[in-house]
């Protein structure tokens, strides 16, 4: 059996323990730089998803700037038309200013026009037709009514008179008879004929557009006056009516 230097041999050890711990220190430098790698890498990750988080965002950005653009291109189109109808209003409002100016009169010239032919005309409620027209001069003078609405209540007034020409209607009134005043019915054909009957049935008339006033009638128009008046009531069905006309001029 052979013998081992003991300086060889704690030579050798000497060099094997010094080669473990370069070994270790390797490792440990391996180990070191891997985790510093690994956090490296971490870092690398992470600024690649906030880059693509950032390049995300500047997408979503950038379409909203491109809405905002279009949006914007709309309102500017708006906002002109806008100023155009503002423009068209205050010219309308000028022009309505001078319109109004200039209807006034207008008006007090149709209420002034009404009036002369309601006292031309055939005298039928005569109450009636005259509070109208002074309700018309009265509401020329009131400040709290519109222009329009203060025309609309002046053509309202003609379109009665003209109805008045194509109606049939019966009424009730106080009528000088044989100088005595008294309650008769009254059958208005139109403007063609005022015709009247007294309440007890004895008496009856027209108006005379010549003579401008109301004549008697012989008794035989009487029973055709009542049934006039019957039918203006709707208390008859309509039919032939066998009465006085006045012959036109």
């Amino acid at each position: 059996m052979k013998c081992v230097n003991p300086l060889l041999l704690a030579g050798m050890l000497a060099t094997a323990a010094a080669g473990a711990n370069e070994l270790n220190q390797v490792m440990d430098k391996s180990a070191a730089i891997n985790e510093s790698a690994a956090k490296s890498q971490t870092k690398i990750d992470g600024i690649a998803d906030s880059m693509q988080s950032r390049l995300q965002k500047f997408k979503t950005l950038n379409k909203e700037i491109d809405g905002l653009a279009v949006y914007n291109a709309q309102l500017d189109k708006q906002i002109k038309n806008q100023l155009d109808e503002m423009a068209a209003i205050n010219a309308s409002m000028d022009r309505v200013s001078v319109i109004e100016r200039q209807i006034t009169p207008l008006m007090l010239r149709m209420i002034t026009g009404l009036e002369q032919f309601v006292n031309l005309d055939v005298p039928f409620l005569p109450e009636e037709r005259k509070n109208r027209i002074e309700q018309l001069t009265d509401l020329m003078d009131r400040a709290d009514i519109t222009s329009s609405e203060k025309f609309r209540r002046v053509l309202e007034a003609y379109q009665v008179e003209v109805d008045y020409g194509r109606t049939i209607e019966a009424y009730t009134s106080l009528l000088p008879v044989d100088g005595q005043e008294r309650e008769v019915d009254f059958l208005r054909i139109g403007r063609l004929e005022l015709l009247y009957v007294t309440k007890d049935g004895k008496k009856a008339g027209y108006w005379n557009k010549d003579s401008r006033k109301f004549e008697s009638l012989p008794e035989t128009n009487i029973s055709q006056i009542n049934k006039g008046i019957r039918i203006a009531r709707k208390q008859l069905a309509p039919d032939m009516l066998t009465l006085p006309v006045q012959a036109a001029e």
